[in-house]
């Protein structure tokens, strides 16, 4: 059973903006990403990837409609694998777009964390 609540902005698709919006499926937490990852939105990734109140936290991150990530975004992802690793826990990111693929590939995230091709891949690999 899935549950969900908005957080971010509403109107992801205006330069600069990013919406997350937070469901569970299985114990997982599943933040749906729309928009950009960047400086200016990087504290709204890193309030959503913030499992610290969970044991042993299991996050996958929908990047299907992030439309472009910088290296903030690169940092915030790396704290937070290492972050859900320590408490037991490990991230996941799915169905990511060619051109942010291209910048994880880029500076070798894939080797660091988990990357699949699809959301369903990533919640039951």
């Amino acid at each position: 059973m899935s549950t969900g609540k908005m957080t971010g902005t509403e109107q992801a698709g205006l330069t600069g903006q990013l919406s997350v919006v937070t469901t569970a499926t299985d114990g997982i937490r599943v933040l749906s990403l729309a928009g950009e990852i960047d400086h200016h939105t990087g504290d709204t990734l890193r309030q959503a990837l913030d499992a610290s109140d969970v044991p042993r936290p299991r996050v996958v991150v929908d990047m299907r409609q992030v439309t472009f990530m910088d290296s903030s975004g690169i940092n915030i992802f790396l704290a937070a694998h290492r972050a859900l690793s320590e408490a037991g826990g490990w991230l996941r990111l799915a169905a990511i777009g060619e051109s942010v693929m291209r910048t994880i590939r880029l500076v070798g995230v894939d080797a660091v964390i988990d990357c699949h091709e699809t959301l369903r891949q990533a919640l039951t690999d």
